[in-house]
């Protein structure tokens, strides 16, 4: 059966973020994707313009018409919008029995800020519902660190992207420990716009085609890795990722 991907998240005119990767990545991964838009950005490669929250009452509209008819195998949170959306999401979406990733979104790849204070402390709120949470550095160091990510009883996966040097290691942790982690070379490029988007929705397609969370874990990495290697070139700043490309040496992915 192919899995149904509920994603609630902002969309990226530029099309390298946001929605749009999400929709790639579910699609590219043999999912159907189901989209609740937070928030409307005009965006490219160079950075955001503008942003235009939705209304918390239509996000929830958009959420209720899809899993009235056509249901949810898991759910992916990105930008959320507001510190409102992400309370009325986690009161709507808590009951579901399905595998809720949650990508605590707040800064562009481009630098610009996405969450405002009053949101970020809301993630507190959507921590609290999910089943993974995939952090960068900054962001994590933002939540609070591991152990608080954790104490929500939710898995984290720690992506090692913004640490320094050669290699980059990416860490998937239960709240009773380490389970699992993947190291990999370090791509000399700055094509990596939407690489977290693209990250939380192959887990999510993962998780709900019914994968265990360590396999779905691996082709995440994977996936995101084929996608920065793949990418097409475009823009005058942080470009795309190439999802829709997506065949390269193993030796050159993995060494």
């Amino acid at each position: 059966m192919t899995p149904r991907i509920l994603i609630i998240a902002g969309s990226d005119s530029g099309g390298g973020a946001g929605i749009q990767a999400d929709i790639k990545t579910v699609t590219m991964l043999g999912g159907h994707a189901m989209t609740a838009i937070t928030a409307i950005t005009a965006q490219n490669t160079l950075g955001v313009s503008a942003v235009h929250p939705v209304p918390a009452e239509m996000v929830l509209a958009q959420i209720e018409a899809v899993l009235d008819d056509i249901g949810a195998d898991a759910v992916k949170i990105g930008m959320i919008g507001s510190a409102a959306t992400a309370e009325a999401v986690a009161e709507r979406i808590e009951g579901l029995d399905v595998p809720i990733i949650l990508d605590p979104v707040m800064v562009a790849t481009s630098g610009s800020v996405l969450a405002d204070e009053a949101t970020i402390a809301a993630f507190g709120r959507l921590m609290s519902i999910a089943s993974v949470v995939t952090p960068n550095l900054p962001e994590l160091e933002a939540l609070g660190g591991e152990a608080a990510v954790l104490a929500h009883g939710c898995h984290l996966v720690v992506k090692g992207g913004h640490a320094a040097g050669p290699r980059i290691v990416d860490r998937l942790v239960s709240p009773s420990g380490p389970l699992h982690s993947l190291e990999g070379k370090r791509f000399d490029t700055t094509d990596t716009h939407g690489t977290g988007c693209t990250f939380a929705s192959a887990l999510a397609t993962g998780l709900g085609s019914g994968l265990p969370i360590r396999e779905a874990f691996e082709q995440a990495v994977r996936f995101v890795r084929i996608a920065i290697l793949s990418a097409p070139g475009l823009g005058q700043g942080h470009g795309p990722l190439g999802h829709h490309l997506g065949v390269v040496p193993f030796d050159e992915l993995e060494g």
